[in-house]
């Protein structure tokens, strides 16, 4: 069987499809709840914190010359990371929960 075949019938076949269905969804998802945390969430936070900007919050191991842009760690923007990566799996979460329950039901 040729490689051209192989690959033909890979990507008619419905798990290759519902995969790139998936990727789709889960990246627009991805940008919905990346905003979610920076646009919605995180401002109240930092005022209720003291009128912090998480993405501002770094620690600089190396100031910026005129040549070289400072070294720093942006440990702000890892905690908005962190918040959306526990946004998008508590969301599957309960996708995955549900859909298991109504299988259950189904049997």
């Amino acid at each position: 069987m040729s490689i051209v075949k192989e690959f033909k019938e890979f990507a008619i076949k419905g798990d290759a499809v519902d995969m790139a269905v998936g990727i789709v969804i889960g990246a627009a998802f991805g940008k919905i709840v990346h905003s979610l945390v920076n646009d919605i969430i995180m401002p109240p936070v930092g005022m209720l914190i003291g009128g912090v900007d998480f993405k501002n919050l770094v620690v600089t191991l190396k100031p910026a010359t005129d040549t070289l842009p400072a070294v720093t760690i942006r440990y702000g923007a890892f905690i908005n990371n962190v918040i959306d990566f526990t946004i998008v799996a508590a969301s599957i979460f309960l996708v995955v929960r549900t859909i298991s329950a109504l299988k259950r039901k189904q049997v």
